[in-house]
């Protein structure tokens, strides 16, 4: 099999340097990044650190009141362009996330599309910020109240989306009128370099949208700790965020967390199972499993847990696994060695517990397969609800399916854990239909369907999954202050 190197060596849109004050910036330490299905690599960025992460803020800092100053409608016509502009570039965009996450091509091309809709929806929504008027409490007060925006916007970004988890957060804070910089993983920096690449085609003035990579804790004590920075966004592990959160505070900083899922795929007897089954596929396995709103625990009735479990694990047998670039597949690698190793961790302690693995189970070490980190798709049948892999995010292509006899049980069983970020239900029982989602304690809840994430509507979970809300009208909540003027009248 060929190297990653030759489909992207000639990417147009390939950028070897962070993007600070409308500049390409170089620097003395370089980063290899490498592909996750042959280890090779693909390219190198900067590895930067504090200084670099205090000039990106000084460059947003000194932008943020021209660009608070334009119109919505001057705003609104930059992130329309950026968005037409990864769509025309969608098929580079595509294979360069490939290269640098492992996602299959049409999944890549699929996020190009999701993270172009947040910019055009971002865009309508920058002519809409309105106040009001409000009734006086006296007759010789009026009460005026304005939305304004935050200011500087720091945001930290995962792998897993490298272009959607940058634009549903930069799309949002620049139609608010904030500036936008961003820290996006050491793993796949090379897609927010090709977004900076386009948004400057698209107009974005010197300073507006920066993009820097390196020293995670280095750039991340800047990004907490510099009190120019009005707002932190951050997606990744929750761990992380608490940390991260807890920074902010020194400074009273404005926060939005989404942070890990343990989500529940509920399938009741009287459920549609050909639905279901095509709902676990797209939710379960979908980038591998490396998801935030991926079903972790799928729970299955008992009367229909046997039929249900044997025909997902005829389904996901029949998966093509490889490397996105090389041809058709269905499953791509995993990240790195560490998600490998989790994978095989919590299929263990799930067939030690009593769980019949009914398919997959192991690294996939054939051929060319044994240079990248691919696991086979898993599926466990009577998994213990005491397991790992339901106690713990896998995020992995490893799907463990947990019996239980009544509602009840299944949203005791939903419910019991810390994360609260997105949850599933199968029903065609209409009662049931309105119970159970209102019963769980999930930001987000798909009834009859496996996907959920769309630009029009929020985004976000509840306990321990995070604070605040991406996506949608609700969306620019987070990057709006609300001011009140209230005005004294003359005799």
């Amino acid at each position: 099999m060929a190297p990653a190197r030759a489909p992207i060596a000639s990417q147009p849109l390939l950028r070897d340097a962070a993007f600070i004050d409308g500049a390409w910036v170089h620097g003395s330490r370089t980063l290899d990044v490498t592909n996750p299905a042959d280890g090779s690599v693909i390219g190198q960025v900067p590895l930067m650190g504090a200084n670099e992460a205090r000039l990106a803020v000084d460059a947003a800092h000194r932008a943020q009141g021209p660009w608070a100053g334009l119109s919505g409608k001057a705003r609104s016509d930059i992130l329309r362009r950026w968005a037409e502009l990864m769509l025309d570039q969608r098929e580079a965009l595509a294979r360069l996330m490939t290269a640098e996450q492992g996602k299959p091509l049409p999944e890549a091309a699929g996020e190009v599309a999701y993270a172009a809709s947040f910019l055009e929806w971002f865009a309508e929504e920058a002519r809409r910020v309105t106040g009001a008027l409000l009734t006086p409490h006296a007759t010789d007060r009026r009460l005026l109240v304005r939305k304004s925006p935050v200011g500087v916007v720091a945001a930290v970004t995962p792998w897993n989306f490298p272009l959607a988890m940058i634009t549903r957060k930069a799309g949002p804070a620049l139609a608010a009128g904030c500036t936008f910089v961003v820290k996006p993983s050491e793993l796949t920096p090379l897609s927010a370099l090709a977004l900076a690449r386009l948004g400057e085609e698209a107009g974005l003035p010197p300073g507006v949208f920066n993009v820097i990579m390196g020293d995670a804790p280095a750039i991340g004590d800047v990004l907490t700790g510099d009190k120019r920075v009005r707002k932190f966004t951050f997606t990744g592990s929750t761990a992380v965020g608490k940390e991260l959160a807890a920074r902010c505070a020194a400074t009273v900083k404005r926060v939005s967390l989404e942070l890990g899922g343990n989500a529940p795929f509920i399938v009741f007897d009287d459920a549609d199972i050909d639905a279901a089954i095509e709902g676990a596929v797209a939710s379960k396995f979908r980038n591998a499993g490396q998801t935030c709103v991926c079903a972790n625990r799928i729970l299955v009735q008992s009367g229909v847990h046997d039929e249900f479990a044997a025909r997902l694990a005829g389904r996901v047998r029949a998966f093509r696994v490889g490397p996105g670039l090389a041809g058709p597949t269905d499953q791509g690698p995993l990240i790195d060695a560490r998600a490998l190793a989790k994978a095989q961790v919590h299929v263990e302690d799930a067939v030690a517990r009593g769980g019949r693995l009914l398919t997959g189970g192991t690294p996939l070490t054939d051929g060319a397969l044994v240079r990248g980190h691919f696991f086979a798709p898993t599926v466990i049948a009577d998994v213990p609800a005491d397991a790992l892999l339901c106690r713990e995010e896998t995020f992995g292509p490893v799907a463990g399916i947990v019996r239980f006899e009544t509602e009840e049980e299944a949203i005791r069983l939903a419910n019991d854990t810390d994360a609260g970020l997105a949850a599933y239900v199968y029903t065609r029982d209409l009662d049931r239909s309105w119970r159970v989602p209102e019963a769980l304690d999930y930001g987000m809840v798909g009834l009859n369907t496996g996907l959920i994430s769309t630009e029009v509507a929020p985004f976000g979970g509840v306990k321990e999954s995070g604070l605040g809300r991406e996506g949608s009208s609700f969306g620019m909540d987070d990057y709006l202050d609300i001011k009140l003027t209230c005005v004294g009248l003359g005799a």
